[in-house]
């Protein structure tokens, strides 16, 4: 009987020790796009425009056999005190300007003053070391255009790294 109970609690170690099911990716669906689509009509009179911004899932170390993961938090922003600004698509690209994925192509609202996020993960790669999104977006006249952000931190041990990069619009 003991030398059964032995072998169970031999047998439960060996299994807690395993590695774990791989976790999926938190960034591909980090937000319920669904619940900010907004229904906007063609009498509304929106200007549009398309902005880019330049994302990295890793950077170079040392040498170009060397990198770091990065994660990155993509910020859209309504700097408008009173109008509500409207983001089409959101669109990520590879390092080779390969579609990732699209995280919406209905409009979503943003309120006045508000920003939305999506994060990429530090164990998602598929972008690289020159990742990119494309926004294509809505505004009324007279509004000012969203404002696109990307913050890209590492962090291992006592050693940090960070920076920004800013959107720009091309359409």
């Amino acid at each position: 009987m003991i030398r059964n109970w032995v072998s169970f609690l031999f047998l439960m170690l060996i299994f807690s020790c395993t590695e774990k099911t791989k976790k999926e990716v938190s960034s591909i669906d980090p937000v319920n796009w669904n619940n900010r689509m907004a229904n906007i009509s063609k009498k509304d009179s929106l200007l549009t425009g398309t902005s880019y911004l330049s994302v990295y899932s890793e950077i170079y170390s040392e040498t170009e056999h060397r990198t770091h993961n990065l994660t990155s938090t993509i910020s859209m922003r309504n700097t408008n005190l009173k109008d509500t600004i409207y983001i089409n698509k959101a669109e990520y690209f590879d390092t080779k300007g390969n579609p990732i994925r699209t995280y919406f192509d209905e409009p979503i609202y943003i309120k006045p003053m508000e920003t939305v996020e999506i994060v990429i993960d530090e164990k998602d790669q598929e972008g690289g070391t020159g990742a990119n999104f494309l926004f294509d977006w809505s505004i009324k006249p007279n509004s000012h255009e969203p404002y696109f952000e990307g913050v890209m931190i590492s962090t291992s041990g006592q050693q940090g790294l960070s920076f920004t990069t800013e959107g720009k619009r091309v359409e």
